[in-house]
């Protein structure tokens, strides 16, 4: 999907057990910029393909989310020293004066066609919602995840209160913009 439909050169599966040999394969020069929001080992092999002056991007790091014990940080960071590169988080909050700007960019780009939308959504009620965000965490879901609550759910206040029944029907309220 990622080739074929979104259009990028390449893909690797990080959940596959030869993330490194396939990162290696699609990489053959080094890799310039390394986008993570898995952490963990993927971060940590990905550290040993990084070219000279490489960027390194942290969006998140799904893979310790939900771990138990101590969350695994990269350990191959000297590699950043060896090749001159550099890591650096990004945290979407910290834009959040640029929301406006950014909502308006990427409508444009989602009506000219260069920018495609993919939604896995799950129809359902509040009792669903364990569930589907586990879904998260497994990587059984395509795209940005959406739990679509039944109408009714919406319109019961002992269920969704009543603060919240504009966002059960898909607008956002004061609160969250």
């Amino acid at each position: 999907m990622l080739v074929d439909r979104l259009g990028f050169s390449a893909a690797i599966d990080y959940k596959r057990d030869d993330f490194l040999d396939q990162l290696r394969e699609r990489t053959p020069r080094y890799v310039d910029v390394f986008f993570d929001n898995v952490g963990g080992d993927i971060l940590n092999q990905a550290l040993t393909r990084l070219a000279r002056g490489a960027r390194v991007v942290i969006s998140g790091a799904i893979s310790q989310y939900d771990n138990a014990d101590a969350v695994v940080g990269p350990s191959n960071y000297l590699t950043l020293l060896y090749r001159s590169a550099s890591m650096t988080g990004v945290a979407v909050p910290a834009f959040a004066d640029r929301y406006p700007e950014a909502r308006a960019q990427m409508s444009h780009w989602l009506a000219d066609g260069q920018l495609t939308s993919i939604e896995d959504t799950v129809h359902g009620d509040i009792e669903t919602f364990p569930a589907t965000l586990r879904r998260l965490f497994t990587g059984r879901n395509t795209g940005k995840l959406v739990l679509e609550l039944e109408h009714q759910a919406c319109a019961h206040p002992a269920v969704f209160p009543a603060h919240l029944h504009q966002v059960c029907r898909g607008r956002l309220p004061h609160l969250f913009r």
